[in-house]
């Protein structure tokens, strides 16, 4: 368990939490000094206190119980007060333009892009995409829509924290489904192993890298040991690799054509799910539901900034989507996904992709 203290006027209230957003306050705290707040309404009190009664410090005061915020003083609560009411009003003036996607409150409405920015995406990455990939097209009809999670082999949504390794969990999702299609049984992958070891293949731990390199790197190395064996940190650490713990092996990567979706759209639909790269900009870190699409956000191979996961695709509303998993927590967005429009390369979409094969 991890403890979470807040400094309310002179009075030390500590919320003692579990790190994940919905479990419940726990009423203990070993310093006689501290006022145990237990409950959401002690919360509300101490925090109104500080920013004023008001409907939207009432929002903030559900917000930072909801997600276990960690606010050092009555000077902090302010400052993420005001930064949490100027993403609400940019939430709420998105939504009410009626687009094809919904924003929504979650745990980085807190957070400023600048510090978003460098805690959860880290450096743009150069792609290393080929210009012509090696992916088989056929000649075989694509179904008008797919989704690999219908078949169980998509592992469950990890988050990355506070760390830059989007890349690290794009290969091991992709891995995790291509062993499961493989073997029939599923497996928990290391992203530390990734982020401590993988160095030497131009990735650089929590601050980006790329799954195309990754797989490169397992292949190499001779395996990525399981998520048990060597358990993710969310910094950059030490290598401590051991080839008696790996769980899958490389035997190749497949790469699609720089920016081809037919080719990622046939990936998709008939080998697997395919690792993806796209470039974040600011509005992303706030959907909520439908299909993304962004007029700011580049497609060239030097804007990505964040690897993802492709598990299928489909037509909402009449808009074409890609459907994506990404390593936010099931918290963020739709349950951990999100759609991006389809046949525009939006932000880049199919500017980086690729897909394992496995032993």
């Amino acid at each position: 368990m991890a403890r979470f203290f807040l400094l309310l006027v002179g009075v030390l209230i500590a919320c003692v939490a579990g790190a994940r957003a919905g479990s419940e306050i726990l009423a203990e705290d070993v310093n006689p000094i501290r006022q145990v707040v237990d409950g959401l309404h002690a919360l509300e009190t101490s925090v109104l206190k500080i920013v004023g009664n008001s409907r939207r410090a009432f929002s903030f005061a559900r917000f930072a119980h909801r997600y276990r915020k960690s606010y050092e003083d009555a000077e902090e609560i302010q400052r993420r007060f005001g930064i949490f009411s100027e993403n609400l009003r940019m939430i709420r003036s998105h939504n009410k333009k009626g687009l094809s996607y919904t924003m929504g409150v979650n745990e980085f409405t807190d957070m400023t892009w600048e510090e978003f920015r460098k805690h959860m995406l880290g450096a743009a990455q150069n792609c290393s995409a080929t210009t012509k990939g090696n992916h088989k097209l056929t000649d075989v009809a694509l179904p008008e829509s797919k989704d690999w999670r219908e078949t169980d082999i998509v592992s469950p949504v990890k988050n990355q924290g506070h760390c830059g390794s989007c890349w690290t969990f794009s290969t091991t999702g992709a891995l995790e489904a291509a062993y499961a299609q493989a073997f029939g049984k599923g497996i928990s992958l290391s992203e530390q192993q990734l982020v401590d070891c993988a160095g030497a293949f131009n990735n650089f731990g929590c601050n980006g890298g790329l799954p195309s390199q990754a797989y490169e790197y397992i292949k190499f190395n001779g395996g990525l040991d399981t998520e048990d064996a060597y358990p993710y940190t969310a910094k950059n650490g030490e290598c401590k690799y051991s080839s008696e713990n790996v769980g899958v092996r490389v035997l190749d990567s497949v790469n699609i054509t720089m920016g081809a979706e037919d080719e990622l759209k046939h990936a998709v639909a008939f080998a697997r799910p395919v690792s993806v790269a796209f470039e974040v900009v600011s509005g992303f870190r706030a959907y909520k539901s439908g299909v993304y699409t962004s007029t700011t956000c580049g497609n060239s191979p030097m804007d990505v900034n964040h690897a993802v996961l492709a598990v299928g695709y489909g037509v909402e509303n009449g808009v074409p989507y890609w459907l994506i998993k990404n390593s936010w927590g099931a918290d963020w967005g739709d349950s951990g996904y999100f759609k991006m429009e389809m046949g525009k390369n939006m932000c880049g979409v199919s500017t980086c992709a690729s897909y394992p094969v496995v032993a």
